[in-house]
């Protein structure tokens, strides 16, 4: 597809007082750094790393699939180098443990991921990342610093994350005029406890020109790379996708804050791709959707550290249970990899649908063995929107027949049907996708299946790329549309149009949940608060 006012945070599960926002020495010399190896031209394509010195880590550092006890952090180096993670739970490192990752290589384009098992519950984990020379340990680059905090293991400690996804779309990149992808540094002000990407992380079928004229006569200029002048078919150009937003100093700065949760949906690989596909797209040599999946996942992999791949991305699934303590486990779909071919869909039966069979009932068994308060299911789609894929085809799981279910829609009523029976409270589920900003509430009473709790599902996006109108609801689950905020033309730049996120507060006392729809520029556009221990809200 398009394709609180902040109150201070309380005592963490430790028992001390949580940081409003980490050091800021750590994350100034870590930009510092990264700032002066990627000082770019305000057009043109970014320019090589030297090979002369020392190992160097440009590309700034990220954590992810934080739990309790363990997280992993990412890094990539300019040449081969042996990583070195060394953790502290004060900026000063006195007593810092180290731990020796893996050897960058070309490989893995010299990207790396090392595990961090057996940390402290609820506190602010400073770690720093050090490149030395294989062949000379004694010569390490500087060290690139981060921080997060690990889940909480007592219910009364609150918890707070954001969502949203699609970066760099539709031809809108880094923009130098506009202080580049200005909205991470917004979010990461908010301090959250992590960031949920909900797919489209790149546009590897989305060209970045050096500029574009819009309607009203303005320039929008984009920082531009090579592998951002075509799409995106060999292994080395999904990298460069991966590259691309790392250019930006706001999402660096973001992600040595921040730990995230990614998934991907459709433009990791090309718009609105399905397993066994054959493109008849002129801009493609390599027509076997299969094939360019495969690299783009390995790029995944390569670039974002996710615990249930490996470290190149030729192994694993993207689907996971990322656990953050007592009030919240995160169910992370992968409505891409196991779906069926984009139809009509108007199957009578579909045992595939848009999550596999296998996925369907991993899912089932894990809501049904979680013993959080709150289960967000983190879809890479909306569940009653309706997407189309050309004149009769149709993307997600809607297709506008608002009758009982047909094709992919069973299998989202076998999975309402099962949680009502099984009496799995407090779902919420998150998306992104569209490029605007909706609140959905989806009731029996008004829809063609009935067999179901009533639930929210709310959307938002873009962070960077173009904005598109509201797209129709599908009657088949009974949605309603509470709230809507989308521009009335497609395409509408990051100059014309704010782009939005999505914030969720879990408060440690009353359990209570609380969801803000939030736009570029601070404004909360649309809240609701949930409460806790039902089946439906």
């Amino acid at each position: 597809m398009p394709h609180r006012q902040t109150p201070p945070r309380t005592p963490d599960a430790g028992g001390g007082p949580r940081t409003a926002l980490p050091g800021r020495r750590s994350l100034l010399l870590g930009t510092a750094a990264a700032s002066a190896a990627l000082a770019l031209p305000v057009l043109g394509s970014a320019p090589a790393l030297a090979l002369s010195g020392r190992p160097r880590a440009a590309w700034g550092v990220q954590s992810g699939d934080v739990t309790a006890s363990s997280g992993l952090v990412w890094v990539r180096s300019d040449r081969p180098a042996r990583m070195i993670v060394e953790t502290s739970a004060t900026e000063s490192f006195r007593g810092a443990r180290r731990r020796h990752g893996p050897l960058l290589g070309p490989g893995t384009d010299f990207t790396g991921t090392t595990a961090l098992r057996g940390l402290p519950p609820g506190e602010q984990i400073h770690y720093r990342v050090t490149l030395a020379d294989p062949e000379d340990p004694r010569r390490t680059g500087e060290p690139v610093y981060g921080t997060f905090r690990t889940a909480p293991v007592r219910r009364r400690a609150d918890v707070r994350f954001l969502w949203s996804g699609d970066i760099a779309g539709q031809g809108w990149g880094i923009n130098p005029d506009i202080g580049g992808y200005r909205v991470y540094e917004e979010m990461r002000r908010l301090d959250p406890d992590f960031f949920l990407c909900s797919g489209d992380t790149i546009y590897a079928d989305g060209v970045i020109k050096p500029s574009v004229t819009l309607p009203d006569g303005r320039i929008w200029r984009n920082i531009t790379t090579e592998e951002k002048s075509r799409v995106a078919q060999t292994l080395d150009d999904f990298r460069g996708n991966f590259r691309y937003n790392l250019l930006d100093d706001h999402a660096r700065n973001f992600n040595a804050q921040v730990p995230s949760v990614v998934q991907w949906d459709d433009h990791e690989v090309r718009n609105n791709w399905y397993p066994g596909q054959i493109l008849d797209d002129p801009r493609y040599t390599e027509k076997r959707v299969d094939v360019l999946a495969a690299r783009a996942l390995r790029a995944f992999g390569e670039y974002f550290p996710v615990s249930t791949l490996s470290p190149n991305g030729r192994t694993g699934r993207m689907h996971r249970v990322v656990r953050h303590g007592p009030l919240l486990d995160v169910f992370v779909l992968d409505m891409r990899s196991y779906r069926n071919a984009n139809s009509p869909g108007r199957q009578a039966d579909d045992q595939q649908g848009i999550l596999g069979a296998e996925q369907l009932a991993w899912l089932k068994r894990e809501l049904a063995r979680s013993r959080a308060v709150w289960k967000v299911i983190a879809a890479d789609m909306p569940i009653g929107l309706v997407v189309p894929d050309g004149a009769a085809n149709f993307e997600a799981v809607a297709q506008g027949d608002p009758g009982a279910p047909l094709g992919r829609e069973l299998q989202i009523a076998e999975l309402l049907r099962f949680i009502k029976h099984r009496r799995i409270a407090g779902t919420v589920w998150l998306t992104a996708d569209v490029h605007y900003t909706s609140a959905h509430r989806y009731e029996p009473e008004r829809a063609a299946f009935t067999d179901f709790e009533p639930f929210w599902e709310f959307v938002t996006g873009p962070l960077a790329a173009g904005g598109f109108p509201a797209s129709a609801l599908d009657a088949t689950f009974g949605p309603r549309q509470v709230f809507v905020r989308a521009p009335e033309r497609a395409n509408v730049s990051p100059m014309e149009s704010p782009q939005y996120f999505g914030e969720v507060d879990i408060d440690g006392g009353s359990g209570e949940l609380t969801v803000r729809l939030r736009a570029e520029g601070g404004a909360v556009l649309f809240s609701k608060v949930l409460q806790p221990g039902r089946v439906g809200q």
